[in-house]
């Protein structure tokens, strides 16, 4: 019987997080990857609050490892969906997740798009995000 390879993305996954991580950190002016952390966090689970289970799990999928797992941890499945709304609106939720310890700019969005981008294969991103509802695809704009 052959053994399945463990394949790369979760051999990798601590060192592609901390990659992204510290750019996220460096994009956003942050000055730790703890700052950096809650302002991922906060804006993975944003996007998700307005997606339904199935297009979330699409998004999920395109992931690398780490960030797939804070994508769906703690995932309330009662809660109701959001709509997309301003990108104001939308910071607003970003930066009240644990207030008192969110320093979140209000670039977070666009600023953890970024180096989403710039640690995914973007045009399988881009692909997904075209199937998801409108407004997907602007919120990962950088």
């Amino acid at each position: 019987m052959n053994a399945m390879t463990i394949p790369m993305e979760y051999r990798q996954a601590s060192v592609d997080f901390d990659r992204f991580i510290t750019d996220a950190r460096d994009i956003s002016g942050l000055q730790t990857t703890n700052q950096a952390y809650t302002m991922v966090q906060a804006v993975l689970q944003t996007f998700r609050r307005r997606l339904d289970v199935e297009d979330a799990i699409l998004f999920a999928d395109v992931l690398p490892p780490v960030l797939r797992a804070i994508f769906i941890a703690e995932w309330d499945l009662e809660e109701p969906t959001s709509p997309f709304s301003g990108r104001t609106a939308m910071t607003l939720e970003v930066q009240a997740l644990r207030g008192d310890h969110n320093i979140s700019p209000d670039t977070a969005i666009a600023d953890v798009a970024a180096a989403l981008r710039k640690n995914v294969d973007e045009a399988k991103l881009d692909r997904v995000l075209a199937h998801l509802p409108a407004g997907a695809a602007d919120y990962w704009r950088a």
